[in-house]
């Protein structure tokens, strides 16, 4: 009889082009069997140089050029950066501009999610989920159409304030579409939490634990699947979320199954604060003054994208250009979770892990990761091994 052997250790790459992945990224398995070994990422392929654009525009240019940072969250783009000058520039837009950019942007979660919801449901060969889905967003893609004129870019925002008002009949609109979408989200979450051929692809798969989570920086409903406690809506209210607060959502499972449910369950919350915001819109103007020039200074704006916390960093030396804009988008946070839950995990899983961040390549594409030899007393890799991430001299 023979002896056993053990598995022999493959090098398994996908990408930067491949038929499985939406966007080009680079990533390599270490696969011993079907088992995954060691998991890594290489970024960078679709950089458009958007911050060094920004140098050479002016602030309003700028508006719109951030809002192209990201397709399907291009409105909380916008808004952070509006809110980022306006700060330097001391003014702040009325309470009824400040209702409708809050209102905009749950419905631009809402669209999102049901995105997200409807890729990763394909992911898992769930290609029913797919097409129910992604044939409801359709309703909150009309209603955003309805009220900006777009379906995607909805430039919603101006310095100062909006360039969109909500009427009467548009709010009816909104009422109908949220009473319909959050009949279709019970089936969603019904099917996201019996189904057993579903169960198989996200019950206990790709588990972060809440120290994993922690440790990695984990944001938005990825790091939330997981029992982390962080919602700028709710820590560092934005806008209109003072007056109309967010409940925050959150698990404690840390798998896929937890991640789906997070966002299904925001959706409701998303529902109910679109309707309180019609419901209760303030009166008044739309916009304030805000100068040309802004004036000389660096200031954080801080908002939380459906994907979790987006971070823009201004610069200002007193002209009609901005110095330095700075964007930290929150996929590039949520990377490392992915390369350390797909350890030990089969090959086969690989997508629905990826897919579970809701990861968004061309918005985040500005590191290149760079492996080098170092000492050790610069980084404690028996801390970082205990959360499975491995560095290879």
């Amino acid at each position: 009889m023979e002896p056993k052997t053990a598995p022999e250790k493959f090098i398994v790459p996908i990408g930067p082009q491949h038929p499985a992945l939406k966007e080009p990224g680079h990533f390599e398995f270490t696969v011993e069997g079907e088992v995954v070994t060691n998991a890594t990422a290489r970024l960078g392929f679709v950089h458009r140089g958007m911050e060094k654009g920004a140098e050479n525009r002016t602030w309003i240019q700028d508006l719109y050029l951030m809002e192209r940072v990201c397709g399907i969250c291009s409105h909380v783009h916008a808004l952070a950066f509006a809110l980022g000058v306006e700060k330097l520039a001391g003014v702040q837009a009325p309470p009824r501009a400040q209702a409708i950019r809050e209102l905009v942007s749950e419905l631009e979660r809402i669209h999102s999610h049901l995105l997200w919801l409807g890729v990763a449901a394909h992911e898992g060969g769930f290609d029913t989920l797919f097409m129910f889905s992604w044939r409801d967003r359709e309703t909150v893609m009309d209603l955003l159409e309805t009220i900006s004129g777009n379906r995607v870019n909805y430039s919603a925002n101006v310095l100062g304030g909006v360039k969109i008002d909500i009427s009467e009949k548009q709010a009816d609109a909104i009422r109908k579409g949220m009473d319909f979408l959050e009949e279709r989200t019970k089936h969603y979450l019904k099917v996201v939490t019996e189904d057993e051929t579903f169960l198989g692809r996200t019950r206990n798969i790709g588990v972060m634990t809440f120290e994993q989570a922690d440790f990695l920086g984990a944001i938005g409903p990825t790091g939330r699947a997981s029992g982390v406690k962080r919602d700028v809506r709710v820590d560092s209210p934005y806008t209109a979320y003072n007056d109309f607060p967010v409940k925050l959502v959150t698990h404690t499972h840390g798998d896929l199954e937890a991640r789906f449910i997070v966002r299904i369950q925001e959706l409701y919350e998303s529902y109910r604060l679109v309707r309180e915001l019609v419901d209760k819109m303030p009166t008044g103007d739309l916009t304030v003054r805000v100068p040309r020039r802004i004036p000389e200074g660096e200031v954080i704006s801080r908002v939380e994208a459906p994907r979790g916390e987006l971070l823009y960093f201004l610069k200002s030396n007193g002209s009609d250009t901005p110095e330095r804009v700075k964007v930290r988008t929150p996929s590039l946070c949520n990377w490392s979770s992915v390369l350390v839950t797909a350890v030990g995990h089969n090959l086969a899983d690989m997508p629905m892990i990826l897919a579970g961040i809701d990861p968004c390549f061309s918005c985040n594409d500005r590191i290149v990761t760079v492996n080098r030899k170092t000492d050790s007393t610069q980084m404690d890799w028996e801390d970082l091994r205990q959360y499975g991430i491995e560095y290879y001299k």
